[in-house]
């Protein structure tokens, strides 16, 4: 048994750039001696086990063989006679594609450091076009990267615009789309990601509602960091009917399906509240639920702040500060209950919203 540090543990250590998670690759071993060491297998659909100390991942070195569309069409090899650098020639990029011994001796037999030191994410083989998942890794890591000077080689630009011909995106499965969308609006560049998508034909397939402008989406990137709100500002420009076909299309998370319908929805009056009449504005604030969901709140006008040319946010934050001030404990000498109170609070708040505009 032989095991090494693969993929992105030693990518990142190369670039000096920071990275949680190390994945390893076992030669020579079976899953029986895995599970006598005290290894835990996770899954079905490939021989991977935990440690029973650390819990990362260890996989034994494994060869693949395409059977049909889609990601997981897939027989493979993990016997004992796979070698590292069968295990390594599947992987996505070359940048990938090497591995550290225990000693920390680099093993890198498709000529990845060299494709690091020049900024390059390169296929490492053409079992790149077998994968369509590898389409999203590769705007993912522009995503992730592109701001160190990256760019993707040429001939994997073409592979991937082939890939896109041919159908193969159409195989993806939504959870996996989203999950790699969400990652990249974690990253630095998230624009980048679609910008990738675009260039390979895949972004129409993908996202057809989206209205591409790299230019737009990167004035975003730099004007908030939050992944829920950049979303939520990427896609303000799209109809409510569109956004929900979207949702449809890729399960969105609850959170980011009601910050963006709302950013779709209230962007006018949020770039008119100042315009607003008292009575409008407390509408505003209730339409956005601000009273009781005060972070969501603050998250739409960061969505709005970074979308609008105008930035009204300070003027909202005041009026809810003012509203905020009139609750049921302040009424409380009034002895007033249920619908009445209701009423009452909100005549209350609107007044206090008039005042502020007169001042």
């Amino acid at each position: 048994m032989q095991i090494f540090l693969v993929g992105g543990a030693v990518r990142d250590e190369l670039l000096k750039y920071g990275h949680h998670e190390k994945d390893w690759v076992v030669v020579g071993s079976t899953p029986e001696e895995m599970l006598q060491k005290g290894f835990r297998q996770v899954g079905k659909d490939f021989p991977v086990f935990l440690h029973p100390k650390t819990h990362e991942e260890y996989a034994l070195a494994r060869k693949e063989r395409k059977t049909g569309k889609g990601y997981t069409a897939f027989d493979f090899d993990a016997s004992t006679t796979v070698t590292l650098e069968d295990d390594l020639k599947r992987r996505d990029f070359t940048i990938n594609a090497m591995a550290k011994t225990a000693e920390g001796v680099l093993i890198d037999p498709y000529d990845g450091k060299n494709d690091l030191d020049n900024k390059i994410l390169r296929h490492v083989s053409p079992a790149f076009a077998e994968d369509p998942v590898r389409i999203l890794r590769a705007a993912r890591f522009m995503a992730r990267y592109a701001h160190l000077g990256f760019h993707i080689a040429p001939e994997t630009i073409a592979l991937m615009k082939t890939m896109v011909a041919n159908g193969e995106v159409n195989a993806l499965v939504p959870e996996r789309v989203w999950k790699e969308c969400e990652r990249a609006f974690s990253e630095k560049n998230p624009e980048c990601f679609f910008s990738v998508l675009n260039d390979c034909g895949a972004l129409s397939v993908l996202f057809p509602e989206m209205q591409f402008s790299e230019k737009n989406l990167a004035k975003i990137s730099v004007a908030v960091t939050d992944a829920l709100v950049r979303f939520a500002a990427f896609f303000h420009h799209i109809s409510q009917d569109n956004f929900l076909k979207l949702n449809t299309r890729y399960r969105i998370p609850a959170e980011y399906t009601e910050l963006t319908l709302l950013v779709i929805t209230q962007l006018l009056s949020y770039q008119k509240a100042s315009q607003l009449s008292a009575e409008d504005i407390f509408q505003l604030l209730s339409s956005l639920d601000a009273f009781r969901r005060e972070k969501r709140f603050e998250n739409f006008l960061q969505a709005c702040e970074a979308v609008s040319p105008l930035s009204q946010s300070s003027w909202l934050r005041k009026c809810f500060m003012a509203a905020k001030k009139i609750d049921a404990h302040s009424l409380v000498e009034m002895k007033l209950q249920g619908k009445a109170l209701g009423e009452k609070i909100r005549e209350q708040r609107i007044l206090a919203i008039a005042e502020l505009k007169k001042s």
